[in-house]
């Protein structure tokens, strides 16, 4: 029998519907503010559900028969097949029971509630923004029909924590006495199972089928007691469909490879000896209050044109995530997907880790270390479209188009070329949370950064539309209910299940109540990704200085909604593409590849670019959100793009689309660049570690108390407050200000805790920060009192309450009169900044 044996050795960690269906109702979308919301929306409840009750049609798999009290009437919409339930003794009376899924301990973990609270009243929600009341029929609506999808859930699966244990029943599940293997695959007219292990005979392990489209076989333990799948040999399931015969990959894999030579992946049945299962060590951290996340890339993290493994990630990146003061690890491209230059995006099997990188094991290893070092570990997870790959993925997974996805041109999303889910369906909605729930519960990942959620939350997919506010465009037949409903069901689950575990939506939209717990009627997202900052700051690095607006630059930085917390960036992996552009490369451009040394001279170019890498950074933690991400390499302004590598691409109408001759050389980080001495780039790296670490000192993004004292257009500068410290920034590109009187809250001694022109961050030493600053009584610009600083040009200076050696002082001089000086020189090097 052929074995993996590349994939199934020890891995590099230390070891010591014939088919019957549910009606499903066409989505009743209220116009928003239209007619009475308590009529109506009785009316619309009556109306054809999501799950009908009608036991011709919804059977429990657990129960000999369905009682009187479960009818209700059927309607002929939408099909969603219902399949299995919690037992299935009545069809297998002889099959060995199924145990629960092996879980891999954890030492010294606590235990965790496994019970999810039941749906709330969901109307505080337009207590926190009254603005809702205008749109209260549709969003009464939503949430009615979250709340009669939790009663489904109840009534035929006993919960949601039941329903989201898919795993445990579908795909390969192993029990003492053999290994039984379940699909659901309703447009199927026969299946077998075929592998290495009865040499890809189709007529050998031919599976049944039940009246739910359920497809299944077992196979008892070999006489000798051996399982009768080797552990990381090829499984695939063999298909007669309305498209022909196919082989697929099982749905619910949880590990498939690419063989050398091949295209389409095979799928791996991965059941390690007990000996050989990586053992969690380490308790997994408590969420912190604020955010500071390090976005990576497994694949592209090596400094070599290599792709980098989950070993060596754990070994060389992890220690510097830790050491520049982040508290948060996000990985993308976690789920496999075949095509490597999609990101990670275009997934084909949602429950396998990609094997670029290495084994499951490995991965697991990477995260008990992270967490070892105190990190969060959130995963990249894409639930808002699939690959259109149909032989290793779900597309026309069972030869119908409307498997998993919508059918025709709704199930296709036409920018990304990829597969569209319906999530009104019962069965994809058992596989996305199941989904979810896995990389929480087998991999103790921490949380989800969750990919497109605005193109899952509406039917443009946010597609050439522009966002303007106005709460018309987030309540109304645009909105797509069921995925809505989907986004809710799953935060429930996550934050019912896993109290610690932090959530992360990725919506450009702007959708009120995103960022609300699903009990008062909102989305149940613990964040929100502050898109609009990135693209304003791109916006603006197209323009002269001169031609900045502050007042536009601290409109973007503080426009989000009252309680929903946001994660804030200057750029993420999206600016890094090839095609796009960094802000240092932004900033620097060709001046990069020859000016960034310190044996010689630097250039305006270069003196420009480095000053305002720090202060765009800087000012949008400080303001944009309560917390804050940054993608790998962009923390020391990573010279040029991200290129995967990628041949040439003939298109159908014979063009050629030249590649990059499937190099690697762009699709790495050169992190020797910002450990380098001797270029500028160690300068940058330093200053994002001190930033890091004052956050981590003094919790500012999250502090209750933030307040813009300052904006002034004519001097270029901005003051304000989050906590105890006091933030200046000069964005002038030549005038420093001696003498420049700023406003602050508490009264007491002052001192600079970070500067950005310290020449340990590649700064001219214009400032001493041995100083002391004393607060002066009186109101100016709307603070009661306020201090006098040296604003040098093109400069962001940090300023802290010493409260323990606070001294108030008298009232000071007339405050309207300051000096402005033109541009420093630079200067000799002080002593580094202690943050």
């Amino acid at each position: 029998m052929i074995n993996f044996l590349i994939f199934a050795q020890k891995s590099s960690y230390d070891s010591d519907s014939s088919y019957l269906t549910v009606a499903a109702s066409k989505k009743v979308l209220v116009p928003g503010g239209q007619g009475d919301a308590s009529s109506s929306l009785t009316d619309q409840l009556e109306g054809p559900s999501t799950i009908s009750d009608d036991p011709k049609v919804i059977h429990d798999v657990d129960s000999e028969e369905m009682k009187d009290n479960e009818k209700v009437e059927v309607e002929e919409q939408e099909s969603v097949p219902y399949a299995l339930a919690n037992n299935d003794e009545e069809f297998h009376a002889k099959e060995p029971p199924i145990p629960l899924h092996r879980k891999v301990s954890t030492a010294k973990s606590e235990a965790k509630p496994r019970s999810i609270p039941p749906p709330g009243a969901g109307k505080r929600i337009y207590e926190i923004d009254p603005t809702l009341l205008g749109f209260r029929e549709h969003i009464d609506y939503r949430y009615a029909r979250y709340k009669r999808m939790r009663e489904e859930i109840d009534k035929y699966e006993g919960g949601l924590e039941a329903f989201s244990r898919g795993y445990e029943k579908f795909g390969f599940t192993h029990s003492e006495k053999g290994i039984t293997y379940r699909e659901w695959a309703p447009g199927a007219k026969s299946a077998a199972l075929i592998g290495d292990f009865n040499n890809w005979n189709p007529n050998a392990d031919i599976m049944t089928r039940n009246e739910f489209g359920i497809w299944e076989i077992f196979l008892p333990n070999n006489v000798d007691g051996s399982p009768p799948i080797l552990h990381g040999s090829r499984v695939k399931i063999h298909m007669e469909t309305p498209s022909g015969i196919k082989d697929s990959i099982p749905a619910w894999i949880k590990f498939s490879v690419q063989a050398p030579g091949e295209i389409p992946y095979n799928g791996i049945y991965y059941d390690p000896p007990e000996e050989e299962k990586y053992v969690f060590k380490h308790r997994q951290p408590k969420r912190p209050k604020s955010l500071r996340i390090y976005e990576s890339h497994v694949g592209m993290s090596s400094m070599e044109p290599i792709i980098n493994t989950y070993a060596n990630f754990r070994d060389d990146v992890l220690p510097r995530i830790k050491r520049l003061g982040y508290n948060a690890v996000q990985i993308m491209a976690i789920q496999e997907h075949s095509y490597y230059a999609s990101f990670g995006y275009h997934v084909t099997n949602f429950f396998a880790p990609s094997s670029r990188f290495g084994t499951p094991d490995d991965l697991k290893s990477l995260i008990d270390r992270a967490h070892e070092l105190g990190l969060l570990v959130l995963m990249d997870i894409v639930h808002s479209h699939a690959s259109n790959n149909v032989l290793d993925g779900l597309n026309m997974f069972d030869g119908t188009d409307a498997h998993y996805f919508h059918s025709g041109s709704k199930g296709h999303h036409w920018m990304w070329d990829s597969r569209l889910f319906n999530y009104g369906s019962w069965e994809v909605l058992r596989f996305l949370l199941s989904n979810a729930r896995w990389w929480l519960e087998e991999y103790k990942f921490d949380g989800f950064r969750f990919d497109g959620v605005t193109s899952m939350m509406y039917t443009h997919h946010g597609l050439q539309v522009t966002f303007t506010g106005n709460y018309n465009e987030y309540f109304g037949y645009a909105t797509d209910v069921d995925a809505v409903v989907y986004l809710m069901l799953v935060n429930d689950m996550i934050h019912g299940l896993y109290p610690e575990a932090v959530t992360i939506g990725e919506d450009v939209s702007g959708m009120p109540t995103f960022c609300l717990p699903v009990q008062d009627g909102g989305v149940g997202f613990d964040y929100r990704l502050q898109m609009a900052i990135a693209d304003k700051w791109i916006e603006l690095l197209k323009k002269r200085d001169e031609d900045w607006k502050i007042g536009d630059i601290i409109h973007t930085l503080t426009n989000r909604r009252w309680l929903e917390k946001c994660v804030a960036y200057a750029e993420s992996h999206d600016q890094a593409l090839v095609g796009d552009k960094t802000i240092a490369f932004w900033l620097m451009d060709k001046d990069m590849y020859e000016f960034m040394a310190l044996d010689r001279p630097s250039t305006a170019l270069i003196d420009r670019g480095i000053a305002l890498h720090k202060m765009i950074r800087l000012i949008t933690m400080g303001l944009g959100g309560e917390g804050y991400l940054n993608f790998m390499g962009n923390e020391f302004g990573h010279p040029e793009w991200i290129d995967f590598p990628r041949g040439d691409q003939c298109l159908p109408n014979g063009m050629v689309i030249p590649g990059n001759g499937n190099s690697y050389d762009k699709c790495r980080r050169r992190f020797d660049l910002g450990d380098a001495d001797y270029l500028r780039y160690r300068g940058m790296q330093e200053f994002d570690q001190a930033m890091q670490h004052l956050e981590a000192k003094y919790g500012f993004m999250t502090s209750e108390h933030q307040y813009i004292s300052r904006k002034n257009e004519g001097d270029r500068m901005i003051v304000f407050e989050r906590g105890n410290l006091v933030f200046v920034f000069n964005f002038h590109w030549n005038k420093s200000y001696f003498d420049y009187r700023v406003g602050c809250l508490k009264p007491g001694k002052y001192k600079i805790v970070l500067d950005s022109d310290d020449p340990l961050f590649g700064g001219f030493n214009r400032l001493d920060h041995n100083a002391e600053y004393f607060s002066a009584e009186g109101w100016y610009d709307d603070r009661p009192r306020s201090f006098l600083v040296y604003a040098p040009s093109r400069t962001a200076v940090v300023y802290a309450l010493v409260e323990d050696e606070s001294k108030p002082v008298g009232k000071s001089e007339p405050v309207e009169n300051f000096e402005t000086v033109e541009e420093a020189e630079p200067v000799e090097e002080s002593e580094p900044l202690d943050c």
